[in-house]
């Protein structure tokens, strides 16, 4: 891997995400083809190098707002155990991303403060992916209207991963890690723009399966069914469309009658009901493996 051998020639060497937010100054920044943001500490570059680096890499500059007093402070108590806040708050991480370069993070900012009507606090990764913390649960928040306002008003397509509400202030070191690994393994599984934590857990439970698992799990439950691509877009919608025979058909462009006959075709082949909620969970974790 390409940082691995770059970090046997530059020591200092570090991803965005692990550099000290005081620090990054520091550092000169690139993005790799596997699309990481790098640092190498200036004092370790030499101009040469750091031309031969550009040349190959793709050269960063930070361009992410200063912190404020708050986001300062949800920092070191993610980052550094730091619970001065009253230990009592209800909150959410939710993890929004675009496309690198579409968006300067001071607009995004100053628009998402604007939809809020407040100022969020932002924790960012990168100039184009970070956290929003979210302190209200009371008051309903639709982050579909927000990709909704972004693209009509400023053509920014934006992702959002959404946590679930927590209580203490002791649980965000680990809900804000949660949150970046949740929303890593669930962008290889769904294309959706916003997901929920509580989506995701199918997602999550198949990646840390191994592919022997997979194979065993897929032959097991779509048997004979494994090989039609056609009658499994068939049932994954109808899952998707909450096991409702008529806004499947409707998606689908197909008859009610055409729908049930496949339906009956996939329980002919796998023994296995779609109808039935409970077997429609495995049947939905069978396709997952699949992918």
């Amino acid at each position: 891997m390409m940082i691995e051998q770059l970090r046997k020639i530059f020591s200092s060497l570090i991803l965005y995400q692990d550099a000290a937010e005081d620090e990054k100054e520091k550092y000169q920044w690139f993005w790799t083809a596997e699309n990481n943001l790098i640092g190498i500490a200036e004092q370790e570059l030499t101009a040469k190098e750091s031309q031969l680096l550009g040349s190959v890499l793709i050269p960063h500059t930070l361009s992410v707002p200063a912190m404020t007093l708050e986001e300062e402070s949800w920092y070191n108590c993610i980052h550094c155990d730091n619970t001065s806040h009253a230990t009592s708050l209800t909150y959410r991480f939710i993890h929004f991303s675009f496309k690198r370069e579409q968006m300067d993070p001071s607009s995004f900012k100053e628009a998402l403060n604007e939809f809020f009507g407040k100022l969020v606090p932002v924790l960012w990764e990168n100039d184009h992916e970070g956290v929003i913390i979210e302190e209200n649960e009371d008051e309903f928040i639709s982050y579909e209207v927000i990709i909704d306002i972004f693209m009509s008003d400023l053509s920014v397509n934006i992702h959002f991963f959404v946590g679930p509400f927590m209580h203490s202030l002791g649980e965000a070191a680990k809900g804000y890690q949660m949150l970046l690994t949740g929303t890593h393994i669930a962008r290889k599984y769904s294309e959706k723009a916003v997901i929920t934590y509580i989506e995701a857990i199918p997602y999550i439970l198949i990646d840390q399966s191994s592919d022997d698992i997979h194979a065993d799990y897929v032959h097991a439950v779509l048997a004979d069914a494994a090989g039609d691509d056609d009658l499994l877009t068939t049932i994954e919608t109808f899952i998707t469309c909450n096991l409702n025979v008529s806004v499947t058909a409707k998606e689908l462009y197909l008859h009610r009658n055409s729908l049930q006959y496949r339906l009956e075709k996939f329980k002919d082949k796998t023994g296995v009901d779609v109808r039935d909620f409970r077997q429609a969970v495995s049947v939905y974790i069978a396709l997952l493996s699949l992918q």
